[in-house]
């Protein structure tokens, strides 16, 4: 009876270690259909392969939370996804660990500019034109069109912020997308930016979740929207909802640790994982948005890259985004259009 009971207590003791081990990690992201899409190609493997619970967070990007976070010694969060500006000044600002880029593997087998000091882009997508197609007479082709309220009337929807804004704004002014962050780098370019948003502010509905422009489209509220090109992709099944490629801005976004988190080696791991092949296809499959790693691209129907926004044909007019750009003008773009937009 005695070594019974020895026996049970050293099960339960083992079952406990084994519990205490197995760390929460707290992933936050963008929520919607990229979330859901992290869930299952990331989240429920890793769960099953390692024990780890990952508790799946939201935000929209507000650098604020971190910043209080670090700054306050409270980090709840053990890992979140930015994007690349939001990387490079977090990383700046001491907002974020660094990151040893073993943890990524081959550095050659991912497209350039995914491994960062302190972060590793999981994947590529684009802000794009989108529209309802069974809302319009005829299709727009670019920013232009998007400004064009007589041609095209009605509400616009727009990311309520200075990035990508302006740049759409100088593309509908006639910027060429090569030559849009040299314009902005100027004060008269800033201005002209601004005096072009002016023009069709009265017809903007503001978005802040990735979630709302297949909302708002969807519904009629806006006839075009700037959307994540993923999002669109997400819902095309059943409605009528396009893109235009021409003028997209493609960006990473990346895995970064706020400075001080918890669990970093559990949370490295949940990292790499991400970057496998087989769970970079996974995620492709399940939202339109390319692959960091390369070696997924081969793993995937043909018939799903069409809607990827690095494949050839829908890259070769897009504009890369500018991280160095973001990272030296954008705390002052960002209090410019505050005001801006308040007025």
């Amino acid at each position: 009876m005695l070594n019974s009971l020895k026996l049970t207590a050293l099960s339960i003791g083992l079952v406990c270690a084994a519990q205490a081990s197995a760390e929460n990690l707290t992933a936050v992201t963008f929520g919607g259909a990229n979330k859901q899409a992290q869930i299952k190609a990331f989240n429920e493997p890793f769960e099953a392969k390692t024990g780890h619970k990952i508790i799946a967070g939201e935000y929209n990007g507000e650098m604020a939370k971190v910043k209080a976070m670090v700054d306050t010694n409270s980090v709840s969060w053990h890992l979140v996804e930015v994007e690349s500006p939001e990387l490079s000044r977090g990383c700046d600002e001491g907002l974020f660990e660094e990151i040893d880029p073993s943890v990524a593997g081959n550095p050659d087998d991912f497209i350039e500019g995914a491994i960062q000091p302190c972060g590793v882009g999981f994947f590529v997508w684009s802000t794009v034109l989108a529209y309802n197609a069974d809302k319009l007479a005829s299709a727009p082709t670019g920013w232009a069109d998007f400004w064009d309220t007589e041609k095209f009337p009605g509400k616009r929807g727009l990311r309520k912020g200075a990035k990508y804004t302006l740049e759409f704004a100088l593309m509908a002014d006639g910027v060429a997308p090569k030559d849009v962050y040299t314009v902005l780098a100027t004060k008269e370019g800033q201005d002209r930016a601004f005096k072009k948003l002016d023009q069709i502010k009265p017809s903007i509905q503001w978005w802040e979740a990735g979630a709302q422009p297949p909302q708002f489209l969807a519904s009629g509220d806006v006839v075009m929207s700037s959307a994540y090109n993923g999002r669109i992709a997400a819902v095309q099944d059943e409605s009528n909802l396009q893109v235009v490629w021409d003028g997209g801005i493609y960006d990473f976004d990346s895995w970064a640790m706020p400075k001080g988190a918890k669990d970093q080696k559990a949370a490295l791991e949940f990292v790499s994982f991400t970057l496998q092949p087989q769970q970079q296809k996974a995620f492709s499959e399940n939202i339109a948005y390319g692959p960091a790693n390369k070696k997924a691209v081969e793993l995937l129907d043909p018939k799903l890259l069409k809607n990827m926004p690095t494949t050839p044909e829908n890259i070769a007019n897009q504009v890369a985004m500018n991280v160095t750009f973001w990272a030296d003008y954008g705390e002052q773009l960002e209090q410019r259009f505050n005001a801006w937009a308040a007025r």
